[in-house]
């Protein structure tokens, strides 16, 4: 009799420790303003409840040092699970085999989401969108009625963006028509690269065509000069931060930026009359057409080394649902949930300026998917820094970031 209780009690015991038993996995993300911060911590809540066999450890990252401490976590083989990367980000860690190939789990979802260029490297996808970026064209629409153009301020093409600015720009009175950027690393890439998607051509050929770099072609020239043009005749020289501040203290008819921008413009209760339009197409073809702008974007990916590799995967679903994308922005002020079905939201489609946003990520391009692509910038970075800034003609400038770029290449 007593055989037989110990015996049941035993029983008893180990079958409460497996009810208790969790897998435990480790989220290191990057939203830590106190704004939003509430929220990533209520979604994990929401998940375990969700998801009683599981416990999610959220840790903090900063951008001044998050990149360093994941390639570290990542070579010593104590990555977290989950790790929240930037889109220049991936090829990295998924050429050196720190990513899960989500290839076979997202099939049913590609549909449903913008993005997965980015998350897709040799054919394979390691990552799940989450929050993309693009850039928009702001209007300060007092200056603009200053110089004459009353509902006329949209610029179709480079030409009339040109006349557009100039006149602001003739006001005069430290008024300026265009926002220049100087020559900020990881950031004047960003910039430039619309005018060279805008005027049909790009960094290299398509995969089919053979991927050679042709950042020395005609239509790079073109877009290049263009550029400095703008830079010359009207622009407002400074940081992309000074740059925004120049704008919404009235001095800019005309910048190009980001949603961050909507949202200090919301919570610093600025007094500004503007709108947003869509990038303009170059026009040099004789067409009008929709102009491009850069793509870039959050991710969720998953280590290839983690021993709970379906809770991770369940964690990504959860938080890139649609409703938790849409939560996301709304505490955050962001424009371009992943989720076309989040876009479709009554936040979204309500707000005419988070509009301009949603319709230009239809019109936006992503930089190649290569680990190479931060020595890559660096020399497209220096070219427009040789011509814009200094005494290089663009042909030479564009000529020897062509070289480098191959160089780089061929290691």
């Amino acid at each position: 009799m007593r055989l037989t209780m110990l015996i049941l009690i035993v029983a008893i015991l180990l079958s409460s420790q497996a009810i208790l038993a969790k897998d435990t996995i480790e989220w290191w993300q990057f939203w830590t303003d106190p704004a939003i911060k509430p929220t990533m911590e209520s979604m994990v809540e929401e998940f375990e409840q969700a998801n009683p066999d599981i416990d999610v450890k959220l840790t903090d990252l900063t951008w001044a040092n998050g990149h360093e401490k994941i390639a570290i976590a990542f070579a010593s083989g104590s990555g977290p699970d989950v790790v929240e990367l930037g889109s220049d980000w991936i090829a990295q860690f998924a050429a050196n085999g720190h990513l899960a190939d989500l290839s076979s789990e997202i099939a049913a979802d590609s549909n449903d989401f913008d993005g997965w260029g980015m998350a897709t490297y040799q054919g394979a996808v390691y990552g799940q969108p989450w929050i993309l970026g693009t850039r928009v064209l702001y209007v300060n629409l007092d200056l603009a009625e200053r110089a004459g153009h009353g509902t006329n301020y949209l610029p179709a093409d480079w030409i009339k963006l040109l006349r557009r600015t100039r006149d602001i720009h003739l006001l005069g009175d430290d008024i300026y028509g265009w926002g220049s950027n100087t020559p900020e690393k990881h950031r004047l890439y960003k910039k430039f690269l619309p005018f060279v998607w805008s005027n049909r051509a790009d960094v290299f050929t398509s995969e089919d065509e053979g991927n050679y770099c042709v950042i020395s072609s005609r239509h790079v020239i073109e877009a290049m000069s263009f550029y400095k043009l703008l830079h010359d005749s009207c622009g407002y020289v400074g940081s992309q931060r000074n740059i925004e501040d120049a704008f919404l203290d009235g001095k800019i008819g005309y910048i190009i930026s980001g949603d961050w921008l909507l949202k200090r413009i919301k919570l610093e209760k600025r007094d500004i009359n503007f709108t947003t339009l869509l990038i303009p197409g170059s026009g040099t073809d004789g067409k009008v057409t929709a102009g491009k702008s850069f793509l870039g974007g959050e991710f969720l990916a998953v280590n290839s080394a983690s021993d709970n590799p379906e809770a991770a995967k369940k964690l990504v679903d959860f938080i890139t649902q649609p409703k938790n994308q849409v939560r996301f922005c709304k505490a955050n002020h962001s424009a371009n949930p992943s989720s076309r079905a989040a876009q479709e939201d009554e936040y979204f489609v309500s707000d005419p300026n988070l509009q301009t946003f949603i319709v230009q990520l239809r019109y936006a391009v992503h930089p190649p998917v290569d680990p190479n692509w931060v020595y890559i910038e660096e020399e497209i970075e220096k070219a427009v820094e040789a011509f814009v800034f200094g005494t290089t003609s663009a042909a030479t400038a564009l000529y020897n970031a062509s070289v480098n770029i191959n160089k780089i290449r061929e290691k």
